[in-house]
Formats: structure tokens, C-alpha cells, sequence
């Protein structure tokens, strides 16, 4: 929780949430390209 508050101190609250929420979307899509993938190739 420490790093999180740093974090925000030193490069600001709407940096930091782009960030978390560039993140949890990179998961998604990983997850959407692995399904394609599978599918495509059956």
C-alpha cells in the first residue's frame, strides 16, 4: 500500500489510475487473444 501512495505523490492520482486500469486490461485482452487463437485453430 506504501508503493501505491508513493506512487501517487511523485507522479500524480490520474497517471496511476491509467496505469492500474492499462493493466487489468492487458489481462483481458491476453485472455481474448488466447481464446481467438484457440478457436482459429480448430
Amino acid at each position: 500500500m506504501e508503493e501505491w501512495v508513493r506512487l501517487i505523490q511523485e507522479i500524480g492520482f490520474p497517471i496511476v489510475v491509467s496505469f492500474y486500469l492499462l493493466n487489468r486490461i492487458e489481462t483481458k485482452l491476453e485472455a481474448i487473444h488466447t481464446a481467438l487463437v484457440t478457436i482459429n485453430h480448430q
